[in-house]
């Protein structure tokens, strides 16, 4: 896996970007870290994401396995994770893969899931990933599958990570197949959890309304005026978090 660090000492704080993005979705938030974190931080990118090596089964257990990997050995570690990574992050705080999680915030998790939209999911995990003919579509098609359109330019660090160019053209670095992961077990990976846990989502973000996190905690962090990745547009309300976990 690959694996941007830094800072030194202290707890160790793991960022997991989410589905289709890269580790390059946390810059912001990593720019920002020595004003809200005194501790080493780890920011992988996902298995079948990024710079990371494809994954031969995805599921949230088989993403938690390799991500304890990078803090394999710390005393303390916090995790934020976005979407996708925030499950993991609740995988991670059950203590099943020999990690001591401290505090956990999923940030922007989908709780809800429609059989149409498994469905879906389901079909673009079984298609090839497609080539285009020129960066610029390739990172036209990268932020849409990272939810990052209109938030980042085409030509930024963040978009940067998520294409390859490979024979036959530009492509979307991520694995097809990690679409197929499924929808999470929330209640059963909250009562797993042997750590404290926030649940935390935008105000405007459709894939995790208030009502969904509700259901399931008693007081989620609604962050006004942000959309699904509140980290990009606004890393100090994100690096807030921190302060609650």
């Amino acid at each position: 896996m690959r694996v941007r660090r830094g800072g030194e000492g202290g707890p160790t704080l793991l960022l997991l970007h989410g589905m289709g993005a890269t580790s390059e979705a946390w810059n912001g938030v990593i720019a920002r870290l020595d004003q809200y974190w005194d501790g080493s931080w780890a920011v992988p990118d996902l298995p079948g994401h990024g710079d990371s090596e494809p994954a031969e089964h995805y599921s949230f257990g088989d993403m938690a396995a390799a991500v304890a990997q990078c803090v394999r050995g710390a005393e303390r570690v916090v995790v934020l994770g976005h979407s996708l990574g925030g499950v993991v992050g609740l995988a991670l705080a059950s203590g099943w893969f020999g990690v001591r999680v401290e505090a956990v915030c999923g940030l922007g998790i989908k709780a809800s899931w429609s059989d149409q939209e498994l469905a879906g999911a389901a079909a673009a995990a079984g298609k090839p990933a497609r080539a285009f003919d020129n960066r610029a579509q390739a990172a036209e098609r990268y932020l849409k599958v990272s939810g990052l359109h209109g938030l980042v330019e085409a030509d930024s660090s963040e978009v940067e990570g998520g294409l390859v160019l490979a024979d036959g053209g530009w492509r979307l670095a991520m694995d097809q197949r990690a679409f197929g992961i499924g929808a999470p077990d929330m209640p059963g990976l909250l009562a797993a959890a042997r750590s404290r846990v926030t649940l935390a989502a935008g105000e405007h973000d459709p894939m995790s309304p208030a009502a969904d996190l509700r259901a399931l905690v008693p007081n989620p962090v609604i962050l006004r005026g942000l959309g699904h990745n509140a980290q990009v547009q606004n890393p100090d309300a994100v690096l807030a978090l921190l302060r609650t976990l």
